[in-house]
């Protein structure tokens, strides 16, 4: 098994890049890339991880995208999305797959994850100072408890029929 499809290496991988861009956000994007690149050169067929990594980082970004046009989120520094917010949707789709990957054997876990984790995610980035909320924390997490509890598990559909090359 290589060291990237370890459990506790890709957790602590996906935790340590989460930081570095929720914290560090646009100065440590080369960081987030840095991280992300470590990824790719770990894992044994780099094609198919990018084809498997990209509908969940794209569908991921899409969703920040709407979300933040509907006025849900303010990233001040940002025209629209963050560059290390997209770095970060790389890192997510990576541990999807991998760290996360048992969760999203049982849709309806990944449903409640999704309702309870994304959201709780996004709070803590508010709270560090990475996004606004212009809605205030309640009305923002009335809006992603939904929204994540029915994207998730589709995201874990989509990422492991990505792998299985359907």
């Amino acid at each position: 098994m290589r060291l990237v499809d370890r459990f506790w290496f890709n957790a602590v991988w996906f935790q340590a890049t989460w930081f570095c861009c929720v914290l560090g956000r646009e100065p440590w994007v080369p960081v987030g890339l840095l991280s992300l690149a470590v990824h790719f050169f770990l894992v044994a067929d780099r094609m198919g991880e990018f084809r498997r990594l990209l509908p969940v980082a794209m569908a991921g970004f899409g969703v920040d995208l709407v979300l933040t046009l509907a006025g849900v989120f303010d990233f001040e520094t940002a025209t629209i999305v963050p560059a290390w917010l997209m770095v970060l949707w790389w890192v997510f789709a990576a541990a999807l797959y991998r760290s996360f990957a048992k969760i999203g054997q049982s849709l309806w876990l990944a449903a409640v994850l999704g309702g309870i984790a994304v959201p709780f995610n996004y709070l803590v980035g508010a709270g560090l100072g990475a996004v606004s909320l212009p809605l205030g924390s309640a009305q923002t997490a009335a809006v992603l408890v939904p929204v994540w509890a029915f994207l998730l598990p589709l995201l874990y559909r989509i990422s492991h029929r990505m792998a299985a090359g359907q």
